[in-house]
């Protein structure tokens, strides 16, 4: 059996990477499809080199069709829409395996739903495509990038942080911002300073470093990494993991990153403080409103909120002082949004793809 993952975004290997090892361990040949981007080419090579991926490169969706047919696969599997499987061999299946918890509403785009299968999570978007799109072929699984979190203690993902220049002693913050709309420029320059007795771990969206219009979120991520108690990975590095199983708190905007902490019953401050384009403001606001998914607005007390950057460190404060105040919403919702948390989605996704 031959397998490939289309890798459109670097971010996406988080979702591939536990169903790579599930199906590697049965001797499946897998391989990975990568888009080259001239602004982020050199991280793309670092993770492929470190994680010793099986790679080719393309320049658009047209070419990776064009090698999809070529190999005549037996399953591609991607992590958001793609124009041309109608192009596709007619013995190469097809699965969808979204890339987040979906806070945007592109998470029920129709051409998600144009795959032979797709994977979801829980039964919150189980209910919702289901009714959108009756007699598609979904199947519920869970979310396959938290497996290595739900594995065995021993091997799951974390931190040295004294290896990282920070205070082991210290409690640690996990600052997890979306690219848009974000609350990171609306965070204090001496942020740091301000928050002197936390370690500082500042992991921003993968559209920070690659995409031009974020050139100021790039400018204040450089000048907090200057301080002594923060740490900012590289932008090879893309895994969100071993930073979530290493800290105590996270702060995040309406994002992915949100949940999936969560789900490890640990707690979250979500920033309501988000800085807007000009066309997303006044009259325009209708637009924000249409790229978030309103069905999401139900899973609002699942934290503690800071409507401004003022509020949040008396948030972080209680939080960290209190961690269970929100413990039984994180663990009713994660059920909801994010479904089985046992560590065995990948093999429950590699068990539908051998058996069909």
């Amino acid at each position: 059996m031959k397998i490939c993952f289309d890798v459109l975004h670097l971010y996406y290997l988080t979702q591939f990477l536990p169903v790579l090892r599930a199906l590697a361990a049965r001797g499946v040949d897998c391989r990975f499809c990568f888009y080259r981007d001239a602004e982020m080419q050199r991280a793309l090579a670092q993770v492929i080199e470190h994680e010793a991926l099986p790679v080719v490169w393309v320049e658009s969706q047209e070419q990776a069709a064009s090698y999809y047919r070529e190999q005549r696969f037996d399953w591609v599997i991607f992590s958001n829409a793609f124009r041309h499987l109608s192009t596709l061999a007619a013995r190469t299946r097809t699965a969808q395996l979204y890339h987040g918890i979906g806070m945007k509403s592109d998470v029920y785009n129709p051409g998600l739903m144009e795959m032979d299968i797709r994977f979801i999570e829980g039964p919150h978007y189980t209910k919702i495509l289901q009714e959108l799109y009756p007699g598609r072929a979904l199947l519920e699984v869970g979310y396959a990038k938290l497996d290595p979190l739900f594995g065995s203690t021993e091997q799951r993902p974390h931190l040295d942080l004294a290896a990282l220049d920070l205070d082991p002693a210290k409690p640690t913050i996990l600052y997890a911002p979306t690219f848009y709309p974000s609350s990171i420029e609306l965070m204090a320059d001496d942020w740091p300073a301000q928050f002197a007795e936390f370690n500082l771990i500042v992991k921003p969206h993968f559209f920070t470093w690659s995409k031009s219009r974020y050139r100021k979120q790039r400018r204040k991520l450089a000048l907090w990494a200057r301080a002594s108690n923060v740490h900012v990975p590289d932008q090879h590095v893309f895994n969100l993991l071993p930073f979530m199983g290493t800290a105590d708190l996270m702060i995040s905007d309406a994002s992915s990153a949100l949940f999936e902490f969560a789900a490890l019953d640990k707690p979250v401050i979500w920033c309501d403080f988000l800085k807007l384009r000009w066309s997303y403001r006044g009259p325009l606001r209708y637009r924000l409103t249409r790229r978030m998914d309103g069905s999401i607005d139900q899973y609002r007390d699942i934290c503690a909120h800071a409507a401004s950057y003022r509020e949040l460190k008396t948030q972080v404060r209680a939080q960290l002082d209190n961690p269970g105040e929100y413990s039984a919403k994180r663990q009713a919702y994660t059920q909801r949004l994010i479904g089985k948390t046992d560590g065995k989605v990948s093999q429950r996704i590699a068990d539908y793809l051998l058996q069909r």
